[in-house]
């Protein structure tokens, strides 16, 4: 029931390209039925199919569904963006008031662990290993180191891309409010 969903979404790609990027998401179902449902509601029609022969006949409501996908990217971004930030400052007076955070400290414990202990059966027991358990083995690294990755950059800040993306939203946040 969901692909076919999913599929009749896929053709909102023509009129705004950057739901490609949702619509191949984790959250692919939900972002399916929120671009239909704002396809729908910009379009003024009662099915997808209408919606669709609605965009493609006017460029203007095309133009209105691309500034309306724009908002809706924008709006999910700050509340990923706030979401993170509540986190810090969470994790920041838990510590002020004195208390250890030990189930984040357990949590980069576990994830250095598995990685170390992924890594030496790759040095000790690679050879013996068949290639299907070597690449298991090396893909569940992956996923600690990335784990850690995560950890380290939730610590010490956003990296200077990501900081350019939370200036580049703050700033597209403000057009949208000014228009």
């Amino acid at each position: 029931m969901v692909l076919p969903f999913l599929s009749t979404a896929l053709g909102l790609v023509e009129f705004a390209p950057r739901l490609a990027k949702w619509l191949s998401g984790k959250n692919a179902e939900s972002a399916a039925e929120q671009a239909v449902h704002l396809a729908k509601t910009v379009t003024k029609t009662a099915t997808l199919p209408e919606a669709l022969q609605a965009l493609a006949a006017d460029e203007g409501v095309a133009q209105d569904f691309r500034r309306e996908v724009f908002k809706m990217e924008v709006e999910f971004e700050v509340a990923l963006l706030e979401d993170r930030q509540r986190a810090r400052e969470r994790d920041l007076d838990f510590l002020r008031a004195g208390h250890a955070n030990h189930r984040a400290d357990l949590m980069v414990i576990a994830a250095a662990a598995g990685l170390v202990m992924c890594l030496l059966s790759l040095a000790f027991y690679s050879e013996v290993l068949p290639g299907e358990a070597v690449g298991i083995i090396s893909t569940i690294a992956g996923i600690f180191g990335g784990c850690l990755k995560d950890a380290f950059a939730f610590e010490f800040g956003s990296s200077r891309g990501s900081k350019m993306k939370d200036s580049t939203v703050a700033s597209a946040l403000e057009r949208l409010h000014e228009a």
